[in-house]
C-alpha cells in the first residue's frame, strides 16, 4: 500500500487509526490483542495476511465472476464454427426426399422400415433419413436447427453427428420391436427420434451449464418442441411414437452422461 488506510475507529475516543496498530495513539485504548500479520501485495506494498479460508473464498468468487463474464475460451472459439453435423442431418434427408419425389418411388425404396424387418437390418440406419412428406421434414429440421448447434458447440461435430444418428437408429429399432410384438404390418420412417434426441441432449447440457454459472435457462421452448415432435404420429403415419420416445431417452441419457462425467469443451 502506498499510504496508510485509516479504516479502524477507536471505540474509546472515536478517532480513526491505522488498522495495523494494537493501541490507539490518541487515548491509549486497546484495539486488538495483536497486530495483523503483513505480507507483500501485488503492487509491492504491505497488506494484511489473509487466512486460507479467505483466500479460498476470494478464488471461488473470481472463478464465478469469470464464468459469468463470458463463455469458456474453447467454447468461445467454437462459436464461429458452422454446425456441420446439424446441417448434414437436415440436408441428407432433404436431398433424399427431393430425389424420391422426382423419381416417383415408394418410401420403402428409399430406406423406410417395413415391419417385420426380416433380413434388411440396414434399414434401421436409413429409416431416420426417409420422409413421407415435406411437412414432417420441416418439423424435424426446425427442431434440429434450434437445438442441434447448442449440442455441437459442447460435444463437437463428429460426436454430435454420431449421437443423433444413434438416437434415430435406436428409436427405429425400438419401434420395430414394439410393432413386431404386436404383430402388425407398419412402415416406420422419419427422424422424430433424431429430433427428440437433440432436444433431450440440449436440455441436459443447458441444465448443467445453468447450474455451473448460476444463471437460469428457458426450458419452455424445449418442452413445447418435444411435445410437438411426440404428437407427430397423430398426423404423420410413418412417425412412430415409440421411435421418437426412445430417441429422446437416448439423447437425455447421453447428455446427462456427458455433462456429469465428461470434460466441458
Amino acid at each position: 500500500m502506498s499510504e496508510t488506510e485509516l479504516n479502524v475507529v477507536c471505540k474509546s475516543c472515536g478517532a480513526e487509526v491505522s488498522p495495523y496498530v494494537t493501541e490507539c495513539p490518541y487515548c491509549g485504548a486497546r484495539l486488538r490483542k495483536r497486530a495483523p500479520d503483513l505480507e507483500l501485495g501485488g503492487d509491492g506494498g504491505l497488506e494484511p495476511k489473509q487466512s486460507r479460508r479467505e483466500k479460498r473464498r476470494e478464488e471461488k468468487a473470481r472463478q464465478k465472476a469469470a464464468r459469468r463474464s463470458g463463455p469458456r475460451p474453447a467454447r468461445a472459439a467454437s462459436l464461429g464454427v458452422r454446425p456441420w453435423a446439424t446441417i448434414s442431418l437436415i440436408l441428407i434427408p432433404a436431398v433424399a426426399l427431393i430425389v424420391r419425389i422426382a423419381l416417383g418411388n415408394a418410401l420403402e425404396d428409399f430406406g423406410g422400415v417395413i415391419v417385420p424387418v426380416q433380413s434388411e437390418w440396414w434399414r434401421i440406419l436409413t429409416a431416420p433419413f426417409a420422409y413421407l412428406s415435406v411437412g414432417y421434414l420441416f418439423a424435424v429440421g426446425l427442431a434440429l436447427a434450434l437445438f442441434g448447434p447448442g449440442i455441437e458447440r459442447r460435444f463437437g461435430t463428429v460426436p454430435t453427428f454420431l449421437l443423433l444418428v444413434a438416437c434415430g437408429a435406436l428409436g427405429v429399432l425400438a419401434a420395430s420391436a414394439v410393432a413386431d410384438q404386436r404383430e402388425v404390418l407398419t412402415v416406420i420412417a422419419g427422424g422424430n427420434g433424431i429430433a427428440l434426441g437433440a432436444i433431450g441432449a440440449w436440455f441436459m447440457v443447458a441444465r448443467s451449464e445453468s447450474r455451473a454459472t448460476g444463471d437460469g435457462f428457458e426450458a419452455a421452448g424445449a418442452i413445447v418442441s418435444a411435445a410437438v415432435i411426440l404428437l407427430l404420429p397423430v398426423v404423420v403415419p410413418t412417425a412412430d411414437f415409440w421411435s421418437g420416445l426412445a430417441g429422446g431417452i437416448v439423447g437425455v441419457l447421453a447428455g446427462f452422461t456427458a455433462t456429469r462425467f465428461g470434460s466441458p469443451r
